[in-house]
């Protein structure tokens, strides 16, 4: 990751206007040390609240208040008071709107930055300054709601900005989900068929079956389960851009008779189907909603089908951070497996199987960071500074959320209580042949 320049500079000297009593003359004079001494006292109260995170971290006076007792990984630099203040009150907000606006100079890699502020934080949960900012952090991270219309409001703010942008850095079938990686060395694009043929195997999809997917993207699992495997899908989206470019690709590739992509929220979901998949939109439903989702699927899904859901997701209920909420996903929440039992457990559902996925997404937003940065001189005058610095954040922040743990990536198959129609063992998802489908199969 190249260094960061920042547009702001450093001040060396700070003064403040002193008048004499009777007298309109002014004198500048070097402001006291103390504000700038208790500034500092919170910094580093902040930064052991944090877990004493390896990096260096100067003032805009050039100053170094802070540095590890180990090998610091990158520096941070902060530029003016105000952005200090704003650290103090919200440090997750702060940090990630300094980066974007340059009041927060970064050098350093960006990925290892974040992942080493990460791993400090999840070791430093007991802290009292940290339990404050989580509780603030409950109302400046609050999810926008994700109501029929504040759902569309929240996929039209990131989904909707045009399909050229995210052409630059996704695979040629514009999947901006988790890839599934045989190999380590497998491309993205090898990586993202493997995972489209992955979740078909746990859905064990055979010719003439029905399936509807909820939230499609720019439509790549739904073609490649029509094309593939024969079956008819329909599947619902709410983003306009997404849908419009889905029907396009159907088209040009003759399964328009095999798939419909509809303009619709989930919730208007209707008839019975063999089979229902949700690839990435679980995080963009909100807690308040799984049961729900759970009813619609309850609903939908034939006495004997299957049903899987993949979702980022968290190894405990918190919410996400308030720099992504705020900026680039509004809406979304990432469920622990608690939490997304909600869905399963009101509705009669049984959990046949889960697999976490967490190392094959970290791998997959590198492919992506990679690519937007190779790709960022077409950017160039068609998209500002900011909104490149805020996707290189968001891109690089989630592969360090990933690679710690913080975050997890959940594939959970399930199906109706009591359906004796499924697989003795696992073999099918790995062999993928029909013999191994017959020999698993439990017929009640």
């Amino acid at each position: 990751m190249k260094k960061e320049v920042s547009p702001y500079k450093p001040l060396h000297v700070e003064a403040k206007s002193n008048y004499r009593k009777g007298t309109k003359e002014r004198h500048s004079v070097a402001q006291p040390s103390k504000a700038l001494r208790i500034e500092q006292l919170l910094l580093r109260r902040l930064l052991a609240s944090l877990g004493h995170p390896p990096l260096v971290v100067t003032l805009w006076n050039g100053e170094e208040v802070y540095r590890p007792t180990v090998q610091p990984v990158a520096s941070v630099a902060i530029h003016d008071r105000r952005t200090l203040w704003k650290l103090l009150a919200s440090p997750e907000l702060a940090f990630g709107d300094g980066y974007v606006d340059g009041s927060i100079a970064l050098e350093g890699d960006l990925v290892e930055l974040n992942a080493a502020i990460t791993r400090s934080r999840l070791l430093s949960t007991g802290s009292r300054l940290l339990a404050l900012e989580r509780k603030l952090n409950r109302w400046v991270a609050r999810p926008r709601r994700n109501t029929l219309r504040g759902s569309r409001k929240n996929i039209h703010h990131h989904y909707d900005i045009g399909n050229d942008f995210y052409r630059l850095w996704l695979d040629e079938d514009m999947i901006y989900t988790c890839a599934y990686f045989p190999t380590y060395a497998a491309t993205l694009e090898q990586a993202q068929s493997a995972k489209m043929e992955h979740v078909c195997r746990k859905l064990r999809l055979s010719p003439g079956q029905t399936v509807v997917e909820a939230g499609c993207g720019w439509g790549g699992l739904a073609r490649y389960m029509a094309k593939r495997y024969g079956v008819t899908v329909k599947a619902f989206n709410i983003s306009h851009e997404q849908i419009t470019y889905a029907r396009e690709q159907a088209k040009a590739k003759g399964l328009s008779g095999r798939v419909e992509f509809i303009e619709d929220d989930y919730r208007n979901i209707n008839g019975k189907y063999d089979v229902v998949v949700s690839v990435g939109m679980l995080e963009h439903v909100g807690a308040d909603h799984y049961s729900e989702l759970g009813k619609i699927l309850h609903r939908c899904l034939k006495p004997q089908g299957l049903g899987l859901i993949h979702s980022i997701g968290r190894d405990r209920a918190n919410h996400i951070s308030p720099w992504i909420e705020r900026r680039i996903f509004p809406g979304s929440y990432p469920p622990s497996l608690r939490e997304m039992m909600d869905i399963f457990e009101p509705n009669q559902f049984s959990v046949l199987d889960v697999e976490n996925l967490r190392l094959h997404y970290a791998k997959t937003l590198q492919h992506w960071l990679d690519r937007f940065e190779r790709a960022e001189d077409k950017m160039t005058g068609r998209y500002d500074e900011r909104f490149v610095r805020t996707w290189r954040l968001y891109l690089a922040g989630s592969i360090a959320a990933f690679l710690t743990g913080s975050l997890q990536l959940f594939q959970v198959l399930f199906t109706h209580s009591g359906n004796n129609r499924i697989p003795w063992t696992r073999a099918h998802i790995y062999t993928g042949s029909e013999q191994a489908h017959a020999a698993n199969e439990v017929v009640s």
